[in-house]
């Protein structure tokens, strides 16, 4: 059977039937046949053809002959795609209708926190059921506001932001940031070294893009935040996943990334906090990856989006500090700790041993002017914000919202046989680890569309975000405890009985 005639047949069935790879997927899962999106992914391009009982199951899905679909026609019959083709000419005059494809740098890219699982629930929200959602760091849809005083500085200069801002940004916004990076103890930063964003999620595009050329290596822990590995693949570099480890507090597993450093790796990520697991970095941690980052020159990229989300009188270390012989990029932003995600307003903070790095900021500087400049009016309220009173910090102790939810859910979710979790100290994420041989789960995104037809609660599978085995998922605790208990007693009655 060849891959590429299978492959165009299957599309042009699924065209034909009006049916995107999510609804195959669902299908497969209504009838018990086990059919992942990356097996679904790959059988559309082309890239591999599938087993004979699931050929049999795409056949009669899709309406088709399974031997037609394997590239052979059964005598006298006319081929409906030929039929359709035939259509297509007659309607162009004569000339068959050209195809545009996605481009193939987006077959091995993934990002499922807005992936099949959040499809199947917006499809089950249009048939007019309510979802509880627990997948997605949004604050303002929990009733987290932005403080006044950021709204109203930012309607007294609307009409100073009409015009582009230099690339880089406002230099008020920057001057703050580079104060803020000081209070960080973030080394040899100037207002030239900060770089503002339509979010953070931009900016490490950005970055992926100016470093990696095909087949480079980057270390991205596993579970990362997803955007990392598919930012690093869509350029041509190579996600090599190293491991954090869930009995030393979701820290980093130095030996681990020691092991798969190469010649071809450039950099290290680390996100800290983190999310997915809400985990807090020891300085000895981030010693211990300094010093791997010194051994082999690698560039140290550090997401601490959530720097100001820290809770049980911890505090947060941004890595950049202890390294000021290496080149560091941090990230962070307003997204989360000002509630403004909508905004879109984040920066990086070039640091450190610059020289070792020159070309490479020329490239960023490059794309930096190429998108012109970031969010105009979102910038103008960066000073406000990062200046003055933090109203974060009410949520974050004994008594405030984020405090008081991620009590609530850690306890319930550990009440329940068979769920085990690490408390997070940081973020408004967790991570909890589901026994596998209790509920014979074996397709983690199985469990996660089991539960949301089931009791309709949307969360994100542990391999959303890279996490390569199908014990855990990811709770988003921002909805009130009221919501968070509802959630909870549903999925204590989910687990009672669930088996896959």
């Amino acid at each position: 059977m060849s891959k590429e005639i299978f492959a165009q047949r299957l599309r042009a069935a699924m065209d034909r039937q009006g049916k995107k790879q999510v609804d195959i997927i669902r299908m497969a899962s209504e009838q018990g046949v086990k059919l992942g999106k990356s097996h679904m992914s790959q059988y559309v391009s082309g890239k591999t053809v599938p087993r004979a009982d699931l050929l049999h199951f795409l056949a009669e899905a899709l309406q088709v002959d399974e031997d037609w679909l394997k590239g052979r026609t059964p005598a006298g019959e006319p081929e409906a795609a030929d039929q359709e083709s035939k259509r297509e000419m007659i309607a162009l005059g004569g000339i068959k209708m050209r195809e545009f494809k996605k481009s193939s740098k987006l077959n091995n890219v993934l990002y499922d926190v807005r992936g099949p699982v959040v499809d199947e629930a917006e499809r089950m929200e249009e048939a007019g059921t309510q979802i509880l959602k627990l997948n997605i760091g949004n604050p303002a849809p929990f009733g987290f506001h932005t403080p006044d005083e950021v709204i109203y500085d930012m309607r007294r200069q609307l009409t100073e932001c009409e015009g582009y801002s230099p690339a880089k940004g406002l230099f008020a916004a920057r001057k703050a940031i580079m104060q803020y990076a000081q209070l960080k103890k973030i080394p040899n930063v100037t207002i030239e070294d900060i770089y503002t964003g339509n979010g953070v999620s931009e900016l490490i595009n950005l970055c992926m893009s100016a470093l990696l050329d095909d087949g480079d290596e980057i270390l991205i822990p596993s579970p990362d935040y997803p955007l990392w590995t598919a930012c690093a693949t869509l350029a041509g570099g190579k996600a090599v996943h190293y491991i954090c480890d869930e009995q030393s507090d979701w820290f980093p597993d130095l030996d681990d990334i020691r092991s798969k450093i190469t010649d071809r790796t450039k950099a290290i990520v680390i996100i800290n906090p983190n999310n997915p697991t809400g985990a807090l970095y020891s300085r000895d941690v981030l010693q211990g990856i300094v010093d791997i980052a010194r051994e082999h020159q690698l560039i140290i990229f550090s997401d601490e989006i959530y720097d100001r989300l820290v809770m049980d009188g911890e505090k947060h270390i941004s890595i950049a500090s202890l390294a000021p012989d290496l080149f560091c990029v941090t990230y962070s932003g307003l997204s989360k700790s000002h509630m403004i995600a909508g905004f879109r307003i984040g920066w990086m903070i070039l640091s450190g041993n610059k020289k070792m790095a020159a070309d490479y900021i020329e490239g960023l500087k490059m794309l930096s002017n190429m998108r012109l400049c970031s969010n105009v009016p979102a910038q103008s309220i960066v000073q406000t914000a990062l200046g003055g009173y933090q109203s974060v910090e009410n949520y974050i102790v004994p008594g405030g919202r984020i405090y008081e939810q991620r009590e609530f859910i850690y306890n319930a979710l550990t009440d329940i046989p068979g769920i085990t979790c690490v408390k997070p100290k940081a973020a408004f994420y967790m991570f909890p680890r589901i026994d596998i041989q209790k509920f014979n789960i074996t397709n983690d995104e199985q469990f996660a569309l089991d539960l949301l037809r089931d009791k309709k609660i949307l969360l994100i599978h542990g391999g959303g975000f890279n996490w390569h085995q199908p014990d855990h998922f990811r709770v988003v605790y921002l909805p009130r405890i009221e919501v968070l208990k509802e959630c909870a007693e549903k999925m204590a009655d989910f687990f009672s009985y669930y088996h896959q």
